[in-house]
């Protein structure tokens, strides 16, 4: 059909509807819209269709509704459709449109997001059948948010028993190092993460026999109170002999959950001379922490 001017918007349409608190002994209601006579609306009352008229089950004139008898609140109910107002509207009633309405491309044929989504973006996810919405931030991969490798930059002698590593420390610079993320912060051979989260921490040290060893090695120190600290991971070496070079690494997974009180620290161990081996171009005692994920 052809309209001149603008097309009404009636794509959609529903009658308003009216249910009334029934009152004991009233005969007479209020109508939420004035209409001409009864003819103008279907009255219901305990879901059978009364009949409009005079000397019938009702009459009805401006807003006001006129019963022939009297009904019971909590027995009866009733309710009335005004017919001559639709109620006419572009956008389909609340929960009428299901699965079968929904094209397939209604995604697909969108424009597609060409980078990583921003951490408000926000995703439609079913929670036991019920829809909601969901931040990226919080589904989004973890992936390795940070790496960072430190080393003693020059040699150092341990005479016997353990002490630990609080000086010469540097971020490594040289043959193309990365770090992901902030990275670790050292005090005094303390260090401090970032974040909280699980971090791999590994080790790593080279020796030199200043005479026969029963055992050289290195340990990771780990505190969760910022003051006393645990050997988390140790390992060690021998030798028979001075001038004997030797190696080893250790390495221990911990699970930083406050900043400010979880820190490791360096100690190395021997029974008889050892001199620990450090450098500026290269790591030869040192330690390299990845962030594996969330704690």
């Amino acid at each position: 059909m052809s309209y001149i001017g603008n097309q009404p918007a009636e794509s959609y349409a529903s009658f308003e509807k009216q249910v009334f608190t029934i009152v004991n002994s009233q005969t007479a209601y209020t109508l939420n819209h004035a209409v001409t006579n009864e003819n103008e609306i279907r009255l219901v009352i305990n879901n059978v269709v009364q009949e409009p008229g005079s000397g019938k089950a009702f009459t009805a004139s401006g807003t006001t509704l006129t019963l022939s008898a009297a009904l019971v609140n909590g027995t009866d109910e009733m309710y009335c459709v005004f017919l001559g107002r639709a109620l006419q509207t572009v956008n389909p009633p609340n929960a009428s449109v299901g699965s079968a309405q929904i094209a397939d491309n209604l995604i697909s044929g969108k424009t597609a997001l060409a980078s990583e989504p921003a951490d408000t973006d926000e995703f439609l996810v079913s929670d036991a059948g019920t829809l909601k919405r969901i931040d990226y931030s919080l589904i989004k991969g973890g992936g390795i948010t940070m790496a960072d490798s430190w080393r003693i930059n020059s040699n150092f002698v341990n005479s016997s028993g353990t002490s630990d590593i609080t000086a010469n420390w540097e971020r490594v610079d040289t043959d193309g190092y990365g770090v992901i993320g902030t990275g670790l912060t050292e005090s005094s051979g303390i260090f401090s993460f970032p974040s909280t989260g699980i971090y791999l921490i590994t080790t790593q040290t080279s020796m030199e026999s200043g005479a026969s060893l029963a055992y050289a090695g290195i340990m990771i120190k780990t505190t969760t109170n910022n003051s006393s600290y645990a050997v988390a991971s140790e390992t060690y070496q021998t030798t028979n002999a001075s001038g004997n070079n030797l190696s080893t690494n250790a390495s221990f997974t911990f699970d930083v959950t406050n900043t400010s009180n979880d820190k490791f620290k360096l100690s190395v161990q021997n029974n008889n001379s050892c001199t620990y081996q450090g450098g500026t171009s290269q790591t030869i005692t040192g330690v390299s922490v990845i962030r594996l994920g969330d704690t």
